[in-house]
């Protein structure tokens, strides 16, 4: 599952991906200077890892990944071909969801490719040209079923729901922003339309601003713009990130208690993104290895179990389950949590919840 990390050029994209990575991307103060994408596979920050490592004490520990792309730069007329328009649509089109970074600080020092720092319209100019592109690919699929209706009615549906989204893009809104039912979702799924990925906004403010992050004014902009379409904002400071990362845990945590901050904004990020595309983690525990195993929200407990080894979702009995929740109630301690009714015993109709530590029974 890939995050691509979108935005105008200069607005500190591949920043944030150096201090999310560390993975090194060049970064400049010019448009464009990042061409072909950089991929980097990142740790999920989970608490209940760690406390679980405490515990058992394993010879390994291994948390849950997400994948972020940091994706060039977009300007106007991108969806036309303009700067690097064609590599931006393609490379945002292999992604399952969308980080876009807004510049909501004034610097002279730094260039903005516009002239002037307007959160709104940035995010507007990148939006409008997904949505061009968009427009695009419905067209082309509205004049498919136009001709297949003559044949058969049943492409009356599509032909309905395409036009309802035309409407929508047409008026300036991302198609994320109406409300589905599970046929629409089902005929739209082909279209791998780019404003359907869904969004999480980064405001990139000052480090003076960090405290008062909610009454920057371009803050509260974008948050607003966002309620409307239902996406998240997470205001952070790009630039201070970029140095929390490059320090140990422990001087990295007391900066964060410096500055009055349980978690570093891109702990916050990253969390964030992982339950942007819809993932939730179950945990493993022993004396070999603590981990989080990544699952769809929504899986059941075999396919669950199927991400560990297939053989044990073939040959899957149960599952003993208890929430991590659960489990410290009753000190760490499983033996203890038995004993006090904590731990079910579920089948194969059982739904994984987030935080779920399991043990699964199978026969080989």
């Amino acid at each position: 599952m890939k995050i691509g990390i979108v935005g105008l050029p200069n607005v500190g994209k591949s920043t944030l991906f150096n201090s999310i990575t560390k993975a090194g991307a060049e970064c400049a103060n010019y448009p464009f200077c990042t061409i072909e994408p950089n991929v980097g596979v990142v740790s999920v920050p989970d608490e209940r890892v760690e406390k679980l490592a405490e515990i058992y004490k394993p010879q390994k520990v291994t948390n849950a990944v997400v994948e972020f792309v940091d994706i060039a730069g977009l300007v106007k007329g991108a969806s036309k071909g303009e700067g690097l328009g064609n590599q931006f649509l393609s490379h945002i089109r292999e992604t399952d969801a969308i980080v876009q970074v807004v510049r909501c600080f004034e610097n002279s020092n730094i260039v903005h490719v516009d002239g002037s720092v307007d959160p709104i319209r940035d995010i507007e100019t990148i939006n409008f040209e997904l949505i061009f592109a968009d427009l695009e690919t419905i067209d082309k699929r509205l004049e498919k079923a136009k001709k297949m209706l003559k044949a058969d009615k049943k492409y009356q549906f599509e032909i309905d729901t395409l036009e309802r989204v035309k409407q929508a893009l047409e008026a300036g809104k991302v198609a994320r922003s109406l409300d589905y039912k599970e046929e629409e979702l089902e005929i739209l799924k082909d279209s791998f339309l780019l404003t359907m990925k869904k969004t999480l906004y980064v405001a990139n403010i000052k480090e003076d601003e960090i405290e008062n992050r909610d009454s920057n004014e371009n803050v509260g902009k974008v948050k607003e713009y966002a309620q409307k379409e239902g996406s998240q904002v997470i205001p952070l400071c790009v630039k201070m990130e970029e140095e929390l990362s490059s320090l140990e845990p422990e001087e990295k945590q007391e900066m964060l208690e410096a500055i009055g901050l349980e978690e570093s904004g891109l702990d916050k990020l990253i969390k964030a993104s992982y339950h942007l595309l819809g993932l939730i983690s179950f945990l493993t525990a022993g004396e070999p290895e603590v981990r989080a195993w990544t699952i769809k929200n929504g899986t059941k407990a075999p396919q669950a179990a199927g991400k560990i080894h297939s053989d044990i979702e073939r040959g899957f009995i149960k599952a003993e389950v208890i929430s991590f929740g659960d489990l410290m109630q009753s000190n760490g301690s499983m033996v203890q949590a038995k004993e006090a009714g904590l731990v079910r015993s579920e089948g194969k109709e059982y739904t994984m919840r987030d935080g779920d530590i399991v043990l699964f029974k199978f026969n080989v």
